[in-house]
């Protein structure tokens, strides 16, 4: 949902030390990076164990199916989010219409509603015994399903569709950047030759936007396949639900390790394959890139035309699910806003405020540190520690279940051997194994953000602070905190909303009855009961809007026309 580069980088130009120094924030960097790195390390070390019969039990009969699922959901996907999010940052970017302006931060506002609520929200709608299908029988007289064809809203078509209309916020973001910060003479030569509004941006725009797209879109197909609540609800075998199923369905942990390796192998050869489709494209523009540019002007049926392009993903992807859930929550307000609701808004604080709060210090440490050690070793551990965002949940839960259970039955183990007394599980199902998890999966999101704040400041701060007798810990506390206290604040936000939606993760780490607002969303809606999932789940899309607020307030601050 946000802004989240996929390897973050460290900063461009720093003094490099030759060689690894050993002192106490490279101790923090690599353990930090030792530690994100565990479950990942162990999922793929499963491809070489044995898992007896079952591996070829599941590529006999399952895995051909995942495969293909979440092949052709991934392909409708990236059609689907290419189509809205480029056209709709072309738009509002560089052309001038009615409302324009409001589009510009109100095509963030899907970002706020996770897939699932929306495959929910959909089902309920338009499903055989939903408002839809039912006024069309009243309208036509048709008495049955016989009489009539409408399409499936749980297909494979529909998760796409839902897919499209939360995520494409990801691809519409960095792509109008992207316009943004293109070079002004470079459009102004295509206008100077005669090219209107869409033979520059098919010429010029969007080759020059082709990073930007691809990270996007790259992005957006990480979450897809991270997801797990609309596609088992629509009833669509992907990689995802087949990890769920083998490891709680039949208890075979070594194939649902397996499986998880094959997804992260495929989640690789998706990033190297991006990577290179554009290795030798070079992508330089002239320092003028901030002049102001006069917009397209848009009239009579254009102006129309990209009105509706730009309300209708709006309208579908917020508005229409937003004022659903908000009529549902009100209708039954005694039995949404229980004492269940609060206890389930308590869980979902306490595990999301936690988790922010360690993931911006992990993110200190890892920026602060780079920033003192520029070399090899410092920018590789960096890279490891950020790589969580790239691994879906369910991955992430599997790698953290299996050694924090083989810790808990060493230890277990051992003091019934020395003292002859059973520890049980010390670790496993507890707070601190799913904040883990949280942590593995967000840390990428916290760090870039505090990167980004920290390389603004000047070095010759650093330099001034060490005149006066400062060590680097209160250089960094008493200097840099509170000039990048805006930064921190952002990484903060952004952790807690993810946590607050994640589902797969939470779901196989989370405490026995333990249970978060995204849990219920999900348990109520599998058993048909949306009316009671409608407090929760609007809950989660209010606190959604917080990094959507953030972004927007972003964009007002971006080149005025």
């Amino acid at each position: 949902m946000s802004k989240v580069s996929l390897f973050p980088n460290a900063v461009t130009k720093k003094r490099s030390i030759p060689g690894l120094r050993i002192d106490g924030w490279t101790i923090g960097v690599i353990a930090i990076a030792l530690l994100i790195a565990t479950p990942v390390l162990v999922v793929l070390s499963s491809i070489v164990a044995d898992s007896g019969d079952v591996w070829n039990h599941l590529v006999s009969t399952v895995l051909p199916r995942y495969i293909a699922n979440s092949f052709w959901l991934m392909v409708g996907v990236g059609v689907g989010v290419l189509a809205i999010g480029v056209s709709t940052a072309w738009l509002v970017t560089m052309c001038r219409f009615p409302g324009s302006r409001i589009f510009e931060w109100a095509l963030l506002l899907p970002l706020a509603v996770p897939a699932y609520l929306l495959g929910y929200v959909y089902t309920e709608l338009l499903d055989y015994y939903g408002p839809v299908q039912f006024a069309l029988r009243s309208l036509f007289g048709w008495s049955g399903a016989e009489d009539y064809w409408f399409p499936p809203i749980r297909s494979l078509i529909g998760a796409i569709a839902m897919f499209s209309l939360v995520a494409y916020p990801y691809v519409y973001l960095l792509t109008r950047v992207a316009f943004l910060e293109q070079s002004i003479c470079t459009l102004e030569a295509s206008r100077s030759l005669g090219c209107g509004a869409w033979r520059s941006f098919f010429r010029i725009a969007l080759p020059l936007a082709r990073p930007a797209i691809a990270a996007g879109v790259a992005l957006v197909l990480m979450e897809t396949l991270n997801d797990f609540g609309t596609v088992q609800y629509f009833a669509i075998d992907t990689f995802t639900v087949g990890i769920y199923r083998t490891w709680f369905g039949m208890g075979e942990r070594i194939a649902a390790s397996q499986l998880s390796a094959l997804l992260l192998v495929f989640i690789l050869v998706l990033l190297l394959l991006e990577q290179g489709s554009r290795r030798q494209a070079k992508y330089y523009q002239s320092p003028s890139r901030y002049q102001r540019l006069s917009p397209y002007p848009l009239r009579g049926w254009r102006m129309i035309l990209a009105w509706i392009v730009c309300f209708l993903p709006i309208a579908l992807g917020f508005l229409l699910p937003a004022s659903i859930l908000l009529k549902m929550a009100f209708a039954n307000l005694t039995e949404n806003f229980s004492q269940r609701f609060w206890q389930l808004a308590g869980n979902s604080l306490c595990v999301a405020t936690l988790t922010a709060t360690i993931g911006v210090i992990l993110a200190l440490i890892l920026a602060y540190g780079l920033r003192l050690h520029a070399n090899l070793g410092m920018n590789t551990a960096v890279r490891i520690a950020s790589m969580g965002y790239a691994i879906p949940g369910s991955v992430i839960a599997v790698g953290i279940l299996i050694p924090i259970g083989n810790l808990d039955n060493t230890i277990d183990a051992w003091m019934r051997s020395t003292f002859d007394i059973s520890t049980g599980l010390l670790f496993s199902g507890t707070i601190a194994a799913l904040v883990f998890a949280y942590l593995v999966r967000f840390l990428a999101i916290s760090f870039s953000t505090v990167e980004s704040s920290l390389t603004r400041i000047k070095p010759s701060l650093d330099d001034a602070a060490r005149s006066l007798g400062h060590t680097s810990s209160s250089t960094l506390l008493r200097i840099h905190a509170p000039l990048m206290s805006g930064g921190l604040f952002t990484a903060m936000i952004l952790i807690f909303v993810d946590v607050m939606k994640e589902l797969p993760a939470t779901l196989i780490v989370r405490p026995f009855n333990f249970d978060t607002l995204a849990v219920q969303v999900y348990q109520l809606a599998s058993d048909e009961r949306l009316a009671e999932a409608a407090a929760p789940a609007l809950a989660i899309v209010i606190v959604g809007i917080l990094p959507v607020m953030l972004l927007s307030w972003q964009i007002a601050r971006s080149r005025p026309w």
